[in-house]
């Protein structure tokens, strides 16, 4: 199920991870770091698409990526939960996949994004605690980055220059068809099937990049800031 990788992005719902750092994942990959997602919920409490159809648009969408694995916890939709069990079954995938870095939620609208953050941070933790028994070796990643959502006040520690990668984001976003706008489509409007969905995600990554001198950026705050040898690197 799982595999080991560099990086593992954490996400609520399938097409959270492709919107928070779908850049970030594109250009990992291309620098040769193995790159995978878990995602906790079917999303089938969504008012658009199935399980079935957002099941293969995840899928779809895993393979512009070129991730390592994509794999479903399968938590109950809109009841994410910090509890023993949940954790654990992070434990033991971190355990296993041994990431250097984990990428997740920052606070947003949805409930289910920050208890997921605050389930990935209890997790990070415990996986490095040698008394909780998975039956696996103890391990703890670095860092855990938290992606910038537009939909709050942004304060990032860092931004990544995604200039090269964004209109393969815009592919892998695109993936879930049923999710964005189709003028023929006679389900309930969200806001992401808002005919100006996509133009805002554009301008949202145009405005993180006129941040820090380039055209599109992704924006993180993370676990702790990061250490530099040389000032000028910044």
């Amino acid at each position: 199920m799982f595999k080991q990788v560099d990086i593992l992005a954490i996400a609520a719902h399938p097409d959270d991870a492709e919107l928070g750092c779908a850049g970030t994942l594109l250009k990992l990959h291309s620098l040769g770091y193995k790159t995978g997602i878990i995602d906790l919920t079917r999303g089938e409490l969504g008012s658009r698409g199935s399980v079935e159809v957002r099941r293969r648009e995840a899928a779809a969408a895993a393979r512009v990526l070129g991730l390592e694995f994509r794999a479903n916890l399968e938590l109950e939709d809109g009841n994410v939960t910090v509890d023993k069990q949940n954790r654990l079954r992070l434990v033991a995938a971190m355990r296993q996949c041994r990431p250097r870095l984990v990428i997740t939620h920052s606070v947003g609208a949805h409930p289910d994004h920050g208890n997921t953050m605050l389930l990935v941070n209890e997790a990070v933790h415990n996986s490095g605690l040698a008394r909780i028994e998975t039956g696996q070796e103890r391990f703890r990643p670095d860092k855990v980055a938290y992606w910038e959502v537009f939909d709050r006040k942004m304060d990032p520690h860092v931004i990544v220059d995604i200039s090269d990668f964004y209109e393969k984001k815009e592919k892998v976003v695109s993936a879930y068809a049923s999710q964005l706008h189709d003028p023929a489509s006679r389900e309930p409007q969200t806001y992401l099937s808002r005919p100006e969905f996509l133009d805002q995600l554009k301008s949202f990554h145009r405005h993180l990049g006129a941040m820090v001198g380039c055209v599109y950026g992704e924006g993180f705050r993370l676990s702790r800031l990061p250490r530099i040898p040389d000032l000028t690197l910044c």
